[in-house]
């Protein structure tokens, strides 16, 4: 075990990063020199397994070192006036963050709804909370077994039910599956055996088809002169298995997707290209090909997806994409930092502007913040003086402003929960409502002008409505999709384009609840209804 270990993992280091994230280390080998894990081992091993896992997805310095020193204060009575000495106003702010979300323990469904307020309250603020949050998640559960039998079960619900998810909206594919599958044997013991026994049986089967059609796809490629690219297998993961299991009566011979072979190019171009390439060889499962960069999903992925017939009876899922849209499907929200080039040997910096400036190890500007509902003023962000020296004490007439990372770079679905939370005064409604609106399957819907809706399924115009503005629902008199005007209740489809129509003289009635998916749709209507009976 080495900080070396952890700074090899990270993108481009300066040495200013390098010395940052070997100070934090050495603090928190000190800090925690007498601090033991459940299984016995030095808690040390644990941050150090954090950093790494920060490092991989390609977090910036600082984030890496708040998560070496993220359970300093609540662990090993490290002060936050000290952190802010040595590290500086971010950095402590960070594991502030961490901290304040590890002070509530899951003890029943109301403490976990107000944990998961808090998370969303301090993620809306700085997200990168959220993923120090999400890395220390995946480590407890790697080392499960070491848990009491009532801790695992209510480790391995809170991961499914919430951690999964989130990871899962914020387009991090492998950590969610990595999480769903450590969670899954605790949760369906029997499954777990019998999905693990099942996709075992049909690897050999499968692996063969793949490699077949994979030498076969290379060679035609040659002919094609296309030579940059890269292939490799994905085999569909347990918990993803079971569940798909479950959606078609148990019956395997019905998934088309248990593996898949995918073709990384360099470009846009080429995955379409390749595509056609692939159509002209073999015939494509009508209904199965779906183009996922016209059209992403609404965590962002994108990727070309075909079906074929191989030939011998099978048929196998292919997946096309460039090597930063693999990037993002891996590590979602994280990728957009950087990543590491197949076709060139130094690490490349993401185009992706918005996500680098939100990760960035200097703060951009500050926003306005919310307490109490009031706006706070905003001043120009200045720079973390050197370690030990104060900052100025002076008095200003305008209340404190925390520098934080600007609200708008933080994905909406956040933002809206962290909001939303602040008129849900029931633990228990809190807790469906996140549950039914933010981690339930998803579709997502235009506006005329091609701004993306991202709803929950089987949502409606009312439900489109009230996503846009509050004020938009409640006139809601019509609705067009696609052209044609269809009635307000009508379930939305991906896809769809949906313009909706006014009148002053429109209000909601109490029969627009059944049609209403939302939560947020509810409460509007429920506080109109109720407004219009007042008057």
């Amino acid at each position: 075990m080495s900080v070396k270990d952890i700074i090899g993992l990270m993108t481009s280091p300066s040495p200013e990063d390098i010395k940052l994230v070997e100070k934090a280390y050495s603090f928190a080998c000190k800090a925690h020199k007498d601090h033991k894990r459940k299984s016995g081992e030095p808690y040390i091993i644990h941050l150090y397994e954090v950093a790494k896992i920060l490092a991989d997805l390609g977090m910036g310095a600082k984030t890496i070192s708040a998560g070496l020193l993220h359970d300093c204060i609540e662990d090993v009575n490290i002060t936050s006036e000290e952190l802010q000495k040595e590290f500086g106003d971010e950095i402590n702010r960070l594991v502030l963050g961490v901290t304040e979300l590890g002070l509530l323990r899951y003890r029943g469904q109301k403490k976990h709804a107000e944990s998961l307020r808090k998370l969303f309250v301090v993620t809306s603020q700085d997200i990168r909370v959220l993923i120090i949050k999400l890395a220390d998640k995946l480590h407890n559960m790697r080392t499960i077994e070491h848990n009491t039998e009532e801790s695992q079960q209510r480790n391995a619900h809170e991961t499914l039910e919430i951690y999964a998810q989130i990871a899962d909206r914020l387009g991090m594919g492998q950590m969610k599956g990595e999480l769903e599958d450590l969670a899954f044997p605790y949760i369906h013991p029997e499954k777990y055996k019998e999905v693990t026994k099942l996709r075992k049986e049909r690897n050999k089967e499968t692996l063969k088809r793949l490699t077949k059609i994979d030498k076969s796809l290379k060679k035609e490629l040659a002919k094609n002169n296309i030579t940059k690219f890269r292939t490799d297998y994905r085999m569909k993961r347990l918990y993803s298995l079971y569940k798909k299991l479950e959606r078609k009566d148990k019956n395997i011979e019905k998934i088309r997707d248990i593996s898949a072979l995918r073709i990384i190019v360099p470009t846009i171009s080429d995955c379409y290209q390749i595509l056609g390439i692939i159509h002209s060889i073999w015939q494509p499962l009508p209904g199965k090909i779906k183009d996922y960069i016209s059209s992403p999903r609404p965590n962002g992925y994108r990727s070309l997806h075909t079906t074929i017939f191989t030939g011998d009876g099978g048929l196998i899922e292919i997946q096309i994409r460039t090597e930063e849209m693999h990037q993002e499907a891996e590590f979602g929200i994280a990728s957009h930092i950087s990543y590491k080039s197949s076709f060139e040997e130094k690490k490349k910096v993401s185009n992706l502007v918005w996500m680098r400036d939100l990760f960035s190890s200097r703060i951009a500007n500050t926003i306005k913040r919310f307490r109490n509902g009031k706006r706070e003023t905003e001043e120009d962000p200045k720079e973390d003086p050197p370690a030990g020296v104060k900052k100025s004490s002076r008095k200003k007439k305008q209340k404190e402003v925390i520098p934080v990372y600007p609200v708008d770079k933080i994905p909406k679905w956040i933002k809206q929960i962290a909001e939303e939370q602040k008129s849900v005064p029931e633990s228990k409604e809190f807790l469906n409502d996140l549950k039914s609106d933010f981690f339930n399957h998803r579709v997502f819907v235009f506006t005329p002008k091609g701004d993306v809706i991202d709803l929950p399924v089987d949502s409606s115009a009312i439900d489109f409505a009230y996503a846009i503005h509050s004020d938009l629902g409640n006139h809601l008199s019509g609705a067009k999709v696609n052209g044609k005007f269809v009635s307000i209740d009508t379930k939305l489809a991906n896809g769809d384009i949906v313009d909706i129509e006014t009148k002053p003289s429109s209000h909601p009635t109490t029969k627009w609840l059944k049609n209403a998916k939302t939560s947020v749709a509810h409460r509007h209507i429920r506080n109109s209804v109720a407004e219009s009976r007042k008057s």
